[in-house]
């Protein structure tokens, strides 16, 4: 029989102790009513309307892995751009890392679909993954020792479990001396000289082949104890780098779309944006880009790699100069102008 993992509300938007306290100790933390459903909803009808429904040629011929750039940030969506700096988001992420938001950094944000389908007879399927952690492909080094993390990974789910399935399934880290998280984390395909395979069946019998001793080890510590994610709409993971977990079937014919979403602390450089540049989007006709950076708090935009008020940036001709070009749109730069200057300036 399956484990599962249970959600637990908000309280009016923050994540509670426990929520922060289970994050932190065991890897991850399932949370509902941490963003408003009516957005939520508004993003789902936006993403249901450009994916090809269940079933259809369109749907056949979908990459199952991401959402082609379709819903990037910023997107077609206004709701998908709002849930991305929505502050109740930006506070959990602060809270989890114990900074101020102005400190973190977006480096993900992706809103796709992923369909019920037989798995395909090849190691890359995204049906049914392998257990693995995420920080391969989102950082040049290794997380760093567990007290000390440096980013949030989150999946907005925007369907139901009971309808559609595809679960994310977890291995909670049991105290500083739980194997299963043992130092570095490397047993895992795509690492430390392993060949990167995606569908579970074929890593797990490449790895039996190649590498008996992390196959056993994976058999043993980590699928052995993994527990379903049981999601609702809107119910939030938020989970970590180095947090073991693996995507797991869709019923077959039903659509499940979620959110993915990573922040990271300002100072990682070493953890990559995962998407084109945010500036890569000015040129668009309609300027939405530049309206969503003139609309924005000073938090939000410094989310994004706008500098604070106070920064070294910061003079009299960089002023001047930015308040020209957002000025048609109407942003206030007086934040900006009225902060001391950083110290050394």
């Amino acid at each position: 029989m399956p484990r599962w993992a249970e959600s637990s509300a908000a309280e009016q938007g923050q994540l509670t102790p426990d929520q922060i306290n289970s994050w932190r100790q065991q890897g991850f933390a399932l949370v509902h009513n941490l963003v408003p459903e009516t957005l939520l909803r508004e993003s789902a009808a936006d993403a249901e309307n450009a994916y090809p429904a269940p079933g259809s040629d369109a749907e056949a011929n979908f990459d199952n892995f991401g959402s082609g750039q379709n819903f990037v940030f910023p997107s077609r969506s206004a709701a998908c751009n709002r849930i991305t700096l929505h502050p109740n988001l930006l506070g959990a992420v602060a809270a989890l890392l114990d900074v101020e938001v102005g400190e973190i950094r977006l480096t993900q944000s992706d809103l796709w679909p992923k369909y019920g389908r037989p798995p395909a007879a090849h190691d890359l399927d995204n049906a049914d993954q392998r257990i693995h952690c995420d920080y391969p492909n989102h950082t040049l080094t290794h997380p760093p020792a567990w007290e000390h993390p440096e980013a949030v990974e989150i999946i907005i789910y925007l369907s139901d479990f009971e309808t559609c399935g595809g679960s994310t399934a977890v291995v909670p880290r049991q105290g500083p001396d739980d194997p299963a998280y043992g130092w570095p984390i490397i047993n895992t395909p795509g690492v430390a000289g392993l060949n990167y395979v995606n569908d579970k069946d074929h890593a797990e019998a490449y790895l039996r082949e190649q590498a008996p001793d992390v196959a056993a080890f994976r058999e043993h510590h980590l699928y052995a104890r993994e527990c379903l994610a049981r999601y609702r709409f809107g119910s939030v993971l938020l989970y970590r780098h180095d947090t073991w977990h693996r995507g797991t079937p869709v019923t077959h014919g039903a659509l499940r779309l979620v959110h993915n979403l990573t922040f990271k602390k300002a100072g990682s450089e070493w953890i990559n944006v995962l998407h084109p540049g945010w500036s890569w989007s000015m040129y668009r006709r309609n300027q939405f880009m530049e309206k969503l950076i003139a609309a924005a708090s000073v938090e939000q935009r410094a989310v994004l790699g706008f500098p604070l008020p106070g920064s070294p940036y910061w003079n009299e001709q960089t002023l001047q100069a930015v308040k020209a070009r957002y000025g048609a749109h109407g942003i206030d730069m007086t934040p900006y102008e009225n902060a001391p200057p950083a110290a050394g300036t």
